[in-house]
């Protein structure tokens, strides 16, 4: 005799079924705190294995193995270091090229009002660093580290802040969040203008010849990833062999990314009532319906449904949450895997920390950050350029302020193409970038908990 399950959806919260609904700044910030964790523990291993004597062979062998990279004709030969560099963090910038674009068109920089406040306090954060930089190397090959202090870790900085979110008012951490991607703008500019050797016009011809087909397609109305990500490779490849950096290329194909779905949100509710129209009568006529091998037209209903799903998210939606965890959980460990190792052995200590790259980096990111960053944002709210974001106190933005000195991954990125050869001052470098990033992390973390519990006394009196 059949029987046909009944269940009464009511008796199951949709929260257990199917998930809790989140907002995108919401999952970004599950995922940034998760990966500054990740970054956190892979570069405690990395500076591990980069001072135990029978990894330090390996890792360099494994480094400088060669990758031959070819099309059309046109070969280059990258050490699997240069790879992780320039390739797989072109889809680092690629992701930071999405949420500046959302950021930008819907997000904390969509208007003047709103977006004055993080771009001025960023502005700050990138001037006062490289002045006091430059101070300590004014010249010599060591003047050129002068990009290393501007730039900020929108993971650690963020994933600290998050951990006193119970503490913090949200406009705080969406501050910190805007300040850090107007931060990583600023840095993509720098690498452009200042980072860049010597160009080869005719690569760069052809690089102009996939952004106009980027474009192209873009007006088209083609929506196909596909389509984006092989042109996106091929312009990686010319502007590499250029001899512009080829992480740009992220950053452009970000914005060559159609933000506007196929489907509009009411045409995608009309679909949904007639695939749900389309369920209930077939669930009321057909005895099999409860079991989908023997229902093709459930099947159908489902695929129908995921089609129109996807139709509702645009490529920039469907692209950006795509790659957000292979960048937190793959391409940012992989880079501090190839990057962030310091072999204490070979430094003498008590000269390298008082050399002057390690102070330029250290003093740039940890006052430089923290005058620029206040500093400019007292200057933008006194000129009634931009306002103070509602229940944040002067305080807890100061407690950003100390945050915004978190410079490890663009830092070290920035370094190696500010010593290219130069292994010693890279090293210093590190030195200079571990010690201020575990001073912010420690005096912001320290400061919003102290200034956040003199605000709740405050509310409570």
């Amino acid at each position: 005799m059949g029987h046909k399950a009944k269940h009464n959806s009511n008796s199951y919260p949709m929260e257990n079924l199917f998930g809790k609904i989140l907002s995108p700044f919401e999952r970004f910030l599950k995922s940034t705190t998760a990966g500054g964790l990740v970054l956190l523990g892979t570069s405690l291993l990395t500076i591990i294995l980069a001072n135990l004597t029978f990894s330090q062979s390996f890792l360099h062998h494994l480094w400088e193995k060669n990758i031959i990279v070819g099309i059309a004709g046109i070969n280059l030969n990258l050490t699997l270091h240069a790879f992780v560099n320039e390739g797989l963090m072109a889809l680092f910038f690629l992701l930071v090229g999405l949420e500046l674009k959302r950021e930008i068109m819907v997000g904390e920089l969509s208007s003047f009002r709103d977006a004055a406040l993080p771009v001025m306090a960023a502005l700050g954060g990138m001037i006062a660093p490289a002045a006091i930089y430059y101070a300590f190397n004014p010249g010599g090959p060591e003047a050129a580290g002068w990009g290393i202090p501007m730039a900020t870790d929108i993971a650690f900085a963020v994933g600290i802040m998050v951990l006193l979110a119970w503490r913090v008012p949200k406009n705080l951490i969406l501050f910190l969040t805007a300040l850090a991607i107007a931060d990583d703008l600023g840095a993509v500019v720098v690498i452009a203008l200042f980072y860049t050797q010597t160009i080869d016009m005719t690569a760069v011809g052809r690089a102009l010849v996939i952004i106009f087909l980027l474009l192209l397609i873009n007006r088209g109305g083609i929506r196909s990833s596909l389509s984006y990500a092989l042109l996106g490779m091929l312009l990686w490849f010319f502007l590499l062999s250029s001899g512009i950096h080829a992480t740009i290329a992220g950053i452009i194909l970000a914005f060559a990314i159609p933000s506007k779905p196929a489907f509009s949100p009411p045409l995608f509710d009309l679909r949904l009532t007639e695939l749900k129209n389309a369920f209930h009568d077939r669930q009321n006529t057909e005895d099999s319906f409860d079991n989908p091998l023997s229902s093709q037209r459930m099947t159908l209903i489902a695929e129908n449904l995921e089609k129109a799903a996807i139709k509702v998210q645009s490529p920039q939606q469907r692209i950006e949450h795509a790659l957000t965890p292979w960048v937190t959980f793959f391409v940012i460990p992989v880079f501090a895997l190839a990057n962030a190792g310091i072999n204490f052995s070979k430094l003498q200590f008590s000269e390298a920390i008082f050399h002057p790259v390690t102070l330029g980096v250290a003093m740039g990111l940890i006052f430089g950050k923290f005058i620029g960053i206040l500093g400019m944002s007292w200057v933008a709210v006194k000129l009634n350029v931009a306002k103070l974001p509602t229940n944040v106190t002067w305080m807890q933005i100061a407690g950003a302020s100390w945050l915004g000195g978190i410079g490890f991954t663009m830092s070290m990125f920035i370094g190696q193409l500010a010593f290219p050869g130069r292994p010693a001052l890279m090293e210093e470098a590190k030195l200079g970038i571990i010690i201020a990033s575990t001073v912010c992390a420690s005096m912001g973390l320290l400061w919003l908990y102290i200034s956040s519990v003199k605000v709740t006394e405050r509310v409570l009196r």
